[in-house]
């Protein structure tokens, strides 16, 4: 295992074993509204404080992107993208689809990668050209060829009302054109399940860059494909993403590119 993907892995099981002790005890968590549908436990902010002191011990001149405490910007041409705790809302109400995601970028571009559910014990990592790993077993994206035959996992844009008109069609028009739509509620695990071929496929819009980077590359080490949805790779900042096999990835692309957001931003 690569000596920066071996520090990563050790953050994530640390930030886990705070996420289950807590989990034993749901009814003392403190809990606070960042906005509306928008949670933050004092366990995210538990399990990104642990991460960010295991990363920055053996790292201390490493950038970092975290969801709670922002950017810690060093100057260095390395950043650590990290989710404490993807699914919070999952885990305050004990629904155990959660997990730690934290990524690895150099230049831009992501090179190491881990998820861990710690509520399975699942530990899914890749290092940039090496293969996306499911507890040190290569893992593939499913070989599916028809969107037709597909189980998709998606989000719903829950911030705030905005889009939402948008997106009931874009889930109507998926609905029709796979064989089931999923929303589990953790971008995180959804994208390290279709690198392990549980999902086919997976899109959402309104996330952020610690939500995808991790699985992103879970996701091409995996042999599927990510971008966003006019099928172009810039996705990590766009707010959006689909992933998926290449031929699935394809038909996806059809549907999804009217609803795109990136064209009015550009």
């Amino acid at each position: 295992m690569h000596p920066m993907l071996n520090i990563a892995v050790k953050a994530a099981r640390r930030a886990g074993q705070i996420i289950n002790r807590a989990s034993l005890d749901l009814d003392r968590i403190q809990v606070s509204k960042k906005q509306h549908n928008d949670f933050v436990t004092e366990v995210d902010k538990a399990s990104e404080a642990a991460i960010i002191e295991t990363l920055t011990t053996a790292y201390p001149k490493h950038s970092i992107l975290a969801e709670e405490s922002g950017v810690q910007d060093k100057d260095s041409e390395f950043q650590w993208i990290i989710d404490p705790l993807d699914g919070t809302t999952n885990f305050i109400h004990g629904f155990q689809y959660y997990c730690v995601s934290i990524a690895l970028a150099h230049k831009g571009i992501i090179t190491q990668a881990v998820v861990y559910d710690p509520t399975r014990n699942d530990l899914f990592t890749a290092s940039r050209g090496s293969g996306a790993y499911l507890n040190e077993r290569r893992i593939r994206v499913a070989k599916l060829d028809r969107l037709g035959d597909a189980l998709v996992g998606t989000g719903f844009p829950f911030r705030d009302g905005a889009g939402l008109d948008a997106y009931c069609k874009l889930f109507s028009q998926m609905t029709e054109a796979c064989a089931g739509l999923r929303r589990p509620g953790a971008a995180a695990l959804d994208l390290a399940n279709v690198a392990a071929g549980r999902l086919d496929a997976f899109f959402e819009q309104g996330i952020n860059a610690w939500d995808v980077a991790a699985g992103s590359l879970l996701i091409t080490e995996a042999g599927g494909l990510v971008g966003n949805y006019t099928g172009e790779s810039d996705f990590l900042h766009k707010s959006e993403i689909v992933a998926g096999n290449p031929k699935v990835y394809a038909q996806m692309i059809k549907i999804l590119d009217p609803f795109t957001t990136t064209r009015q931003s550009a």
